[in-house]
């Protein structure tokens, strides 16, 4: 047995001398602590209209799927977590993990605001940040910023696969039901805009209230909301969810729902069946225990571009990293089908959308006919021409 020990140990030397002799590249995720945007929402009878889930487990599935990467490019590829409670607090996890282990590309998981002061807060910092939950179009705007590369779709990436499967079914003239929040307002914004766009009409726009008051019918009255002007499909923008979830199948007219409810655009969901997405889903169900969301599935992207980058530049410098994952030579397997990459005009990851119902996928946008002069991926969000950003 001693001497069986013994071979066993000199068989395993070589290999652990490579592991101690591998670089360290380790990749950065931050988070808000008491992020708002995870509160559980509930109905006054207390059924959870919404459970967000944070998007942690999607990185944690990317580092353990690029292990071998890792050990093929002689690096100890890792995944540090801090939270902070706020901007200051993850401005300076970024320093200490900057300077202690030389981290220079973070996941951050945060809404516009703080996303944007994080990314001017580091500017000069020699680091690349990597949203992977705000859907916000001013990110990608006026708000745009160079170390600030958008991994999730935009809202107007959203809207405009929705847009274009409305257009190609033919359904043009849209009701639209909005809701009081500012997200209901922003929502219909970003629509409207799609609905130009893809010669949509918006037969009108009706607002709601979440009331039972007799007195305000003409807004709490689905049915009577829905019966008139004429129309072919409903757009929804309801983020509470408690009205939104009684529209389907109580409308006037027997009409499609999109939007809040019914047909919804995401970047991910679980019942995705193509180009590898299973077995992708299921990593992530077994890692997390749950169904792999949009934001889960943008913290494994962002991970997963960050380790290509390195081995297609065959590097872990900062500025060829950056500059791989910025050119023209990125062509990221998305496990959604059409290779995506980052615009240069915007740092958006250009890439299709998903419509789906609550447990499948119709389809999957940019759908046939839908072109574009240089890339088809380019229908979906704000284009070149259109773009303020100033990069």
């Amino acid at each position: 047995m001693r001497r069986l020990a013994v071979i066993l140990l000199l068989l395993a030397l070589p290999s652990m001398a490579a592991a101690a002799e591998r670089a360290p590249f380790t990749v950065g995720y931050l988070e808000i602590a008491d992020d708002q945007r995870y509160a559980e929402i509930r109905s006054y009878t207390g059924l959870k209209l919404r459970t967000v889930h944070r998007p942690f487990p999607g990185a944690e599935v990317a580092a353990r799927e690029s292990r071998a990467t890792g050990r093929a490019l002689g690096l100890k590829l890792g995944l540090e977590h801090a939270a902070a409670a706020d901007v200051a607090g993850l401005a300076a996890e970024i320093r200490r993990m900057r300077d202690a282990d030389g981290i220079r590309f973070f996941l951050v998981d945060a809404d516009a605001d703080r996303l944007l002061a994080l990314a001017d807060a580091t500017r000069d910092d020699q680091v690349l940040l990597f949203n992977i939950s705000e859907t916000a179009d001013r990110l990608r705007r006026a708000d745009c910023r160079a170390n600030l590369m958008q991994v999730i779709p935009s809202q107007a990436m959203l809207m405009d696969g929705l847009a274009q499967y409305l257009a190609s079914r033919n359904w043009r003239r849209v009701l639209v039901l909005r809701g009081e929040r500012p997200a209901d307002a922003v929502a219909v914004a970003a629509f409207e805009r799609s609905a130009t766009k893809f010669g949509l009409k918006i037969a009108a726009v009706k607002d709601f209230l979440l009331s039972n008051d007799p007195r305000n019918r003409a807004q709490n009255n689905i049915a009577l909301m829905t019966a008139e002007p004429d129309h072919d499909v409903i757009f929804l923008a309801d983020d509470y969810g408690e009205f939104g979830r009684y529209v389907p199948y109580q409308t006037h007219l027997p009409r499609p729902v999109a939007g809040s409810q019914g047909l919804r655009a995401s970047a991910w969901h679980w019942a995705w069946e193509r180009h590898g997405a299973p077995q992708l889903n299921q990593r992530f169900d077994k890692q997390a225990g749950r169904e792999m969301t949009d934001a889960d599935w943008s913290a494994w992207a962002a991970y997963k571009l960050i380790v290509e980058a390195a081995a297609r530049t065959g590097s872990t410098d900062f500025n060829a990293v950056t500059a791989w994952l910025k050119g023209d030579a990125l062509r990221f397997d998305a496990y959604k089908g059409n290779p995506a990459s980052f615009r240069p005009w915007n740092n958006q990851l250009r890439q299709p959308i998903l419509l789906h119902t609550h447990n499948a996928v119709t389809a999957r946008a940019p759908l046939d006919g839908f072109l574009h002069r240089r890339d088809v991926l380019d229908t979906l969000g704000i284009d070149e021409p259109e773009s303020k950003c100033r990069l």
